[in-house]
């Protein structure tokens, strides 16, 4: 049996950034891979989005007062400057994310430095926790002791590179409270009514859509399930159920001086022609000059700026960016990220019920939440 005063379970961003600043403590990583940081190395194109230059509580779903005490604590600013005397320089694209400026496994290096010396047991999957006088940790290649444990191994987006519930089961069986896990940053499936969709696979165009209260304003991508792109993955962070709004043309205003226009409908609106056609199909409206629509047809097109429908789903955990949902914060000590429910337990990064929106807040997250960590 290893025993160890620290055991880290999870080797990804919140994982490794924790192991860092112990290492100088009595301390041991777990890692259900054979490799580090699987999530890191594919997320952003092989890139990985690491940050935002706008980081607030306002781009995440989750309790705002625990979100804001953890950002407030560690924010992007001193993530970057952190970064910079490792030796890592992230490049701004894309007006406001930063990401790594070659390849994501420059971040890995900076973060695997840091933990220079510290053992990492790979392919060990844990089983189990148990608590005696420490921690009893039982994994498929034996079992493991400690004073206190961190869990750190995300969530269920991604069983391709070994996520899995583990965290959520290590929660419950500690008693705490997991709120209803669900894909998030993810593509729509969709109703039959809306299979024109389908059609128009590849073709992107920059939409505004509302659900509820928030409004999101980014490109829409059509696919073969059916529609994704970073404006339907942030949408997908708040659709519970029931209709969403799209308005396919945010730059054009369908009022009387359009309505004058002796141009074709396809040719005024300077959108994809395929899109234009499959969507006057799906509303019955012929293409002809503006000027010859009369008022129930104007009153038609207008749907292109007001389009509702209900989405079938979402393309499941297997395409998701993270999973919404989680360990509930309010059983969790913001100013340690311990467990209220058992001394020396501690949660980091996904696993807890806060999700962030695309664009780099969610490595934000677990790299704040593992500068939280007070063990």
């Amino acid at each position: 049996m290893v025993k160890k005063e620290i055991i880290i379970i999870g080797a990804g961003a919140s994982g490794l950034m924790a192991a860092g600043r112990y290492k100088n403590r009595d301390i041991a990583l777990l890692e259900a891979n054979a490799k580090p940081a699987q999530k890191i190395m594919i997320s952003g194109g092989g890139k990985c989005n690491i940050t935002n230059k706008k980081i607030s509580p306002d781009h995440y779903l989750g309790e705002q007062g625990f979100i804001k005490q953890v950002l407030q604590e560690y924010g992007q600013h001193a993530l970057l400057a952190d970064f910079k005397k490792q030796g890592l320089d992230p490049v701004l694209r894309k007006e406001n994310q930063y990401f790594c400026k070659n390849s994501a496994s420059e971040l890995v290096s900076v973060l695997m430095r840091a933990c220079k010396d510290i053992p990492i047991f790979y392919n060990h999957k844990v089983h189990a926790i148990e608590k005696k006088k420490d921690f009893i940790i039982t994994t498929d290649k034996g079992v493991f002791e400690a004073q206190k444990v961190v869990v750190a191994t995300g969530g269920l987006s991604y069983p391709k590179i070994g996520a899995s519930d583990i965290a959520f089961k290590i929660a419950e069986y500690f008693g705490h409270t997991i709120h209803r896990l669900n894909p998030a940053l993810v593509g729509f499936t969709l109703q039959k009514e809306q299979f024109w969709m389908k059609e128009l696979s590849g073709i992107s165009l920059p939409v505004k859509i509302q659900i509820e209260s928030k409004k999101i304003q980014d490109d829409l991508l059509f696919a073969h399930r059916g529609i994704s792109g970073p404006a339907i993955l942030n949408s997908s962070l708040y659709w519970k159920r029931g209709e969403i709004e799209i308005d396919f043309a945010p730059n054009t205003v369908l009022n009387e001086t359009f309505f004058c226009h002796k141009k074709q409908i396809s040719t005024a609106l300077k959108l994809p022609k395929r899109f234009t056609k499959a969507f006057l199909d799906a509303i019955g409206l012929v293409d002809q000059p503006l000027f010859k629509l009369d008022t129930t047809e104007q009153k038609k097109l207008q749907r292109l700026k007001s389009y509702r429908f209900a989405p079938a789903g979402n393309f499941g955990y297997t395409k998701a960016e993270v999973t919404s949902g989680g360990i509930a914060t309010d059983e969790i000590d913001v100013d340690t990220m311990m467990s209220q429910k058992c001394k020396g337990l501690y949660f980091l990064g996904e696993c807890l019920d806060v999700t962030g929106e695309l664009g780099g807040y969610n490595f934000q997250w677990a790299f704040s939440t593992a500068q939280r960590l007070t063990v």
